[in-house]
């Protein structure tokens, strides 16, 4: 009964959400998942966890590079290109990390997630951790 309840709020969050605020929430959560990983680099565990971590990271990359690639995308050029490098930096990084895991590969893309998840709300400081 109680994880029907949950089921239903997340759809409906889902629902009510804006862009801005969606796209916060996902890097936010990015963010999280690459934080925890960070926390736990010892654990048994670790590979599956970072891998994951930086599946998702790439898979919200690769969203975000699509979407600003669209001819349609309002923004102005000037953020496309600077966004468009960025993504370009981050999946460099994302590579680096899979192919020499280190923790501190990682801080960059947690950061770079927390400040833009920061800029969609508004807010003037992205740190979660």
């Amino acid at each position: 009964m109680l994880q029907n309840g949950i089921r239903h709020y997340q759809s409906v969050e889902r629902e009510s959400l804006s862009g801005r605020e969606t796209e916060a929430r996902v890097l936010t959560q990015a963010a999280l998942k690459l934080i925890d990983c960070q926390n736990n680099w010892d654990a048994d565990d670790r590979k599956h966890r970072l891998d994951e971590a930086l599946q998702y990271n790439q898979k919200i990359w690769s969203i975000f590079q699509a979407e600003i690639s669209n001819p349609d995308n309002p923004l102005p050029n000037e953020i496309k290109i600077n966004l468009l490098n960025l993504s370009r930096f981050i999946d460099k990084r994302i590579i680096e990390t899979m192919t020499s895991p280190s923790p501190e590969k990682l801080r960059i893309i947690i950061r770079i997630n927390q400040n833009i998840a920061a800029g969609l709300r508004g807010s003037p400081s992205g740190s979660i951790n």
